[in-house]
């Protein structure tokens, strides 16, 4: 018997928060180093793997260095914005060579089926990359989330992919080979409010189908202060985020 996968994810708020990340990425001044740096990466890769020709599908929004090394190398790209493209239904049928996602494949409910249908959407020999925040990502911020709740702590933040998991899921999707890292992204903020709102500028805020009660001021109170306790000697308080990144091949 068929059993349909936990929705912990609610589809509508997540495509409203992609779409409000576009809207401040087109107003200008709006943090993006994360994609930034997930596409040069990922670029780096394909350079390495001399990765030539064919057609892509990216989802997500490609940084520009990413988006010409693929041009320049050939390649036919066809863009899928995410909050649009449902990652969680059947695409074309072995149409791409290679099909890589950025920033939001551990934001579905069934990545399971999310992987299997890349990876049936890939010919025979395709690639498929993924990069997005895995396990150990934001650990100051889940800190906050607990002070501020006190008594009463919500499910804010939703589980995150290991590197242990992300092999098992690629082996079980059928990809022929599997290649499964994570690296740290450090950054260095002087204010929660501004980590929340370099959060809100990646739409990585929360999409959970049962969304968590409001932060009371108090409860906000509490984070700032224990904010201010975590800040270094520069004044500023790092926070980490763990880019786990999965390649496949069909």
């Amino acid at each position: 018997m068929n059993t349909a996968p936990p929705r912990i994810f609610d589809r509508t708020r997540s495509s409203a928060k992609w779409n409000r990340a576009r809207t401040r990425q087109k107003l200008g001044g709006a943090a993006n180093y994360l994609n930034e740096t997930l596409g040069d990466d990922l670029a780096e890769r394909l350079d390495f793997m001399n990765f030539t020709g064919g057609k892509a599908l990216i989802v997500g929004d490609a940084p520009e260095p990413l988006s010409r090394m693929l041009l320049d190398s050939g390649t036919v790209i066809n863009a899928a914005p995410l909050g649009l493209f449902d990652e969680e239904a059947p695409d074309k049928f072995e149409a791409y060579d290679l099909v890589i996602h950025l920033l939001g494949l551990g934001m579905v409910n069934d990545l399971p089926g999310a992987l299997i249908h890349a990876r049936n959407a890939l010919a025979d020999g395709g690639l498929f990359m993924a990069a997005f925040p895995g396990a150990g990502s934001l650990p100051v911020l889940r800190q906050l989330a607990l002070v501020a709740d006190g008594d009463r702590p919500a499910a804010r933040m939703h589980p995150q992919v290991d590197n242990r998991a992300g092999t098992a899921l690629l082996e079980r999707a059928g990809f022929s080979r599997q290649v499964v890292d994570s690296y740290a992204v450090n950054v260095r903020y002087s204010a929660a409010e501004r980590l929340v709102e370099d959060l809100r500028d990646h739409g990585l805020t929360s999409s959970l189908a049962s969304p968590a009660p409001p932060v009371t001021r108090t409860g906000w109170e509490r984070a700032r202060k224990t904010f201010d306790d975590l800040r270094e000697d520069d004044g500023k308080v790092t926070e980490t985020f763990e880019i786990l990144t999965l390649t496949g091949w069909r």
